[in-house]
């Protein structure tokens, strides 16, 4: 058959969404600061978009008094305590530039708030009178009137800035400083080396002997432990500073994977000392830092604020509303698009910018609901939880909430993604209400994963060095619980808990009665 060339007509159905309803889509599962990041994008791209000045929300008039909120909760009811707390913009007490008139709130209001001693006031106190010679820029001095709080702060010295000052005075040639400077820039986090000293040297050019001299050097900088190239190395370091260094220490610490394991009775005969000598040695290795540079670390710890606020309500219930911190506060500026309604190409131009400003409105609102929707079918399944704690978690499936709500069991997993909750018993990820379903014992109610291990948790913390739980123990007192569970169920869950065996947690359970003196 020679091959031809046909037109056929064929009649499809697909699903093609805009990329508007994608991006809806990808609002949904955004955190606070990725919307927030998101917003600040679309004012910067669209000109009718500005945020909220904070002074406006307090009552005073910003350039936007003739705008309108961009994004305005709406009230959800009253009985699932959906808060509205934007309100609409007052201009009542300002004029056409934006700011309150002098004159007219003393003919308004019956007053006079004209400044009558601008030049008065109470004098500034010295804070130390003694030092304004010597200190120019401090506050009262006169001539510092403008100094930054911010100068007088002592600001936090990193690791390498503290290794940077002490190297000039062990090394004073500056090729050896070289080498140290190379290893500077391997420390990782915990103040370990990360190099491999035979590849530094040829890289540099320079002998293996000279940089291990070099290394050996760094070592004995503070703080003890620093440049160490395994954790052995680290506390041998400081017991080395300590003078605590002695064969039967060395034996103790080459072999730590023996003292993970609990295996006393080895260590006593690679150690050559008795249960005595060994409890205190152990004491001594506890007393050490294994993270020598944790100490200078300068990362930003990230404050995470909730989205959702939990509360009990009067009646009884809770009272769930929405983070006011984490909504968006923009503006529509209207009085832009008055100034160029008359110029055919600006209009056209804004006719796309308020397209795009309903359909931010739209989103944002569509957003909110949506989150309200889910935290609140959440919160009906697991008020025990918030009532009584951990032991009453319920559990509890995406697809369970998403037929509740009647949405999609995919806008559930994109509502609950990084997203948190604050309840009266803490911060806790949405996530963290979805754990597996544990079987009951004798048809009874199904138990929580995580409810259950905590129950793990709690056996385990009340047992006595005499009668340590092995996992077939705790397999049976949870089946008298009324947890029907497999002992290797019970292991995993034990070695997620980063919990001990039996074996090990006996051990060292005795070892600690024996130091306490029981």
């Amino acid at each position: 058959m020679k091959p031809s060339a046909n037109l056929i007509q064929r009649q499809t159905q697909s699903l093609v969404m805009s990329p508007q309803q994608m991006q809806s889509i990808r609002l949904l599962q955004m955190n606070h600061f990725e919307l927030s990041q998101f917003i600040a994008q679309e004012v910067e791209q669209n000109p009718l978009l500005e945020f909220q000045d904070d002074n406006v929300a307090d009552g005073e008039c910003g350039g936007t008094q003739d705008g309108e909120y961009a994004h305005q909760s709406e009230d959800a009811g009253g009985d699932d305590g959906y808060d509205n707390r934007d309100q609409a913009l007052s201009t009542d007490w300002c004029d056409n530039g934006g700011s309150a008139s002098t004159s007219r709130l003393n003919d308004e209001l019956d007053a006079n708030y004209t400044d009558v001693f601008p030049d008065d006031g109470a004098p500034q106190r010295l804070d130390a009178p003694e030092l304004v010679s010597q200190w120019k820029s401090m506050p009262g001095s006169g001539e510092g009137a403008d100094y930054d709080l911010d100068d007088f702060v002592a600001g936090q010295v990193s690791l390498r800035d503290h290794l940077a000052q002490q190297i000039p005075f062990v090394l004073p040639d500056m090729a050896d400083r070289l080498i140290a400077q190379t290893f500077v820039d391997q420390l990782d986090e915990r103040g370990h080396l990360q190099a491999d000293i035979v590849e530094a040297s040829e890289r540099l050019g320079t002998s293996l002997a000279q940089a291990e001299r070099v290394l050996a050097t760094l070592q004995s900088l503070d703080p003890p432990g620093v440049f160490a190239r395994s954790l052995a190395e680290c506390l041998a370091i400081q017991l080395r500073q300590k003078d605590r260094y002695d064969p039967a220490m060395q034996a103790l610490v080459e072999n730590l994977e023996l003292l993970a394991r609990r295996d006393f009775a080895t260590l006593k005969r690679l150690c050559g000392v008795d249960e005595e000598d060994l409890l205190d040695m152990l004491r001594e290795i506890r007393q050490l830092n294994p993270k020598p540079g944790s100490g200078f670390e300068a990362g930003v710890s990230q404050a995470i604020t909730p989205d959702v606020v939990v509360r009990p309500a009067s009646d009884g219930g809770w009272l769930v509303e929405l983070n006011p911190d984490t909504l968006p506060r923009v503006l529509v500026n209207k009085s832009y698009s008055s100034l160029v309604k008359k110029n055919d190409e600006a209009r056209a131009f804004l006719a796309g910018c308020q397209e795009k400003v309903s359909w931010l409105k739209r989103s944002l609102d569509e957003r909110e609901k949506t989150i309200m929707k889910v935290v609140i079918e959440i919160v009906r399944q697991q008020d025990a939880f918030l009532l009584h704690g951990v032991d009453y978690l319920r559990p509890l499936n995406q697809k369970t909430v998403a037929e509740a709500i009647k949405m999609d069991e995919s806008t559930v997993s994109r509502v609950t993604s990084n997203k948190y909750m604050l309840t009266p018993r803490g911060l806790f990820e949405l996530k963290y209400f979805f754990t597996v379903s544990i079987s009951a014992v004798a048809g009874g109610d199904s138990h929580s994963a995580e409810a259950v291990r905590h129950k793990i948790r709690a056996l385990i913390l009340r047992e006595s060095p005499e009668a340590v739980l092995s996992d077939n123990d705790i397999v049976e007192m949870l089946k008298k619980g009324g947890v029907d569970l497999a002992r290797r169920t019970v292991a995993k869950y034990r070695q997620e808990m980063n919990i001990a065996s039996s074996v090990q947690r006996r051990r060292e359970k005795r070892a600690l009665a024996k130091v306490a003196g029981f």
